[in-house]
Order: C-alpha cells, then structure tokens, then sequence
C-alpha cells in the first residue's frame, strides 16, 4: 500500500505552518496526506490575529470519516486548541486503533501568540494524550510548559526528557532550536556543553539517549519549523523507517528547507517545503 498519514491540527492561513506545512511536508517526502482541522487561524508571518475553533461535534465527524476510509500508517497531532478536542482526538485514537502517534505539542505560535486556552488544555494534553504517544515533540518553551521547569542548560533537556517520558509516551524527543537564548553567553557554554552555533535535539526512549545536531542557521524563515520536522519524520516512519533514522532524515529535511528558504512576508517566513523538487 501506499503510505498514508494523519495529520491532525489547526490551519494557518498564511501557508507556513499547521495542516499546510503538514500536508506540503508528507507529499514532498512522498507520503499521502489526509487532514482533520482542529481550528482556523488568521495568520501571516507577522503574527495570528484570530482564532476560530470549529464545534467539537464537527471535529469528530471529520476523524470518523477518515479514519472509517483510509488506512493510516501514522497519524500525527498539532494544535488541538481546548481541551473537548485533545479528549476527543485521543478517544479516536483509541478506538480506530492507531499504532503509530506523533505528537507535536503545539502550544504558542513562532510569533508568541498562544494557540491554545487556559490549563485545562495543558492539563488534557498530559493525562489523555501523552500516554498514546509513540513520540512527543516538544521545543524548549514547550518543554518546560509540559514539566513547569525553566529550561538553559543540557541538563536542564535531560531532566525535562525525564519528566515527559513519565507521562506515558514511549518517546520524547526535545528540539534544541530555543535552547539557552534567555541565558547569557557565558553561562550557556560553562559546564553544559550547550553550542550557540550548533541546534541539538535530544531523543530518549526511557533508557538511552540520542542527540540529533545540525548547524544553527541565521535565517528568518523559521515559522513552521515544528510541524515540519514532526510532519517530516511521521512521513518517514509511515514508509517504513526506524524512529531515530526518521528523525535524521526528517532533521535534514528540515535543516534544507530553512536554508533554502525564499523571502515571503514581512515577518518571520516559512520553510521552503518544496526543496526537494526545486533540487533536483
């Protein structure tokens, strides 16, 4: 069969980031991509101006509809904006048996802007969906939301990696882009090995770690980074890929489409999903 994934997530209407950072990333990989829309956004590379959340009884439909047609290799999660949707995206996830779930615990937006209301929503997102997890994705803010620890040093993305795995998933992998920006110089480099030109991610599976690096980029064209690369390794594990080569292949991916990146916009722009094509 061909290899189909799930991606389940709000849009943005600026292109660069939600359903359609997604749905560009799996066809880039060569994966189908189908959709459930968990909320629309005004967005643009500035900034989200608005937010309007569809009724939960709508979100249901449309996971029963696909998930009654289409066999999923994997199904991967975004914004889910409240907590009535994160319980009903778990409740699907359980009852149409899904194998493989990626989630992208995605709680502000590249701009700041929160994408989600109130504790309720964090506190659904730990207790229904975590558990479910064959990987959890978070950033550094991400992480330290999950674990309510601020988060500077390599020691600090160990312990946080501790913590979420505790929660249920198999996997948490904590992406290293934000890592040390709110400490100085200094004390990023002293005693913890954190490199300000180098981005390292760190993967653990509850007994080993693995840390995935890639050269810090200088670009402004980062909006979206965090759909994709989740995106990008759910492409990779719905054809057949281990977890750990799917996160290297979907970190070069990503590590390509930022550089790469043509300007739109006035503010922070977006990847250029279609380098692939564009290479070759």
């Amino acid at each position: 069969m061909f290899p189909c994934a799930l991606t389940i997530a709000g849009s943005d209407s600026g292109g660069g980031a939600g359903i359609q950072a997604d749905l560009k990333t799996m066809t880039a990989l060569g994966v189908y991509g189908a959709s459930v829309i968990t909320a629309l956004t005004a967005q643009n590379t500035i900034g989200v101006q608005a937010v309007h959340v569809p009724p939960t009884s709508f979100v249901k439909q449309q996971l029963d509809s696909v998930f009654i047609d289409i066999e999923f290799s994997v199904v991967k999660t975004g914004m889910l904006p409240n907590a009535e949707i994160i319980k009903i995206a778990a409740n699907a996830v359980r009852s149409y048996n899904v194998s493989t779930l990626i989630v992208d615990p995605v709680l502000v937006a590249t701009s700041g802007d929160s994408l989600v209301s109130g504790d309720s929503t964090l506190n659904a997102l730990i207790s229904d969906l975590l558990p479910l997890a064959t990987l959890v994705t978070p950033n550094i803010p991400e992480a330290s939301k999950l674990t309510g620890r601020p988060i500077h040093t390599l020691t600090d993305v160990r312990r946080a990696c501790v913590a979420i795995h505790a929660m249920g998933c198999k996997n948490v992998l904590i992406k290293g882009g934000h890592l040390g920006f709110d400490t100085p110089r200094q004390q990023r480099l002293s005693g913890d090995e954190v490199d300000p030109d180098v981005a390292t991610d760190i993967l653990y599976d509850g007994k080993d770690w693995q840390a995935f690096t890639k050269p810090r980029l200088d670009s402004s064209s980062t909006h979206g980074t965090g759909c994709t690369l989740a995106s990008a390794i759910a492409a990779e594990v719905a054809k057949g890929q281990p977890l750990q080569q799917a996160i290297t292949t979907a970190k070069e991916y990503v590590y390509q489409a930022i550089n790469s990146a043509f300007r739109v916009g006035n503010g922070c722009g977006p990847l250029n999903h279609m380098h692939p094509f564009l290479s070759s």
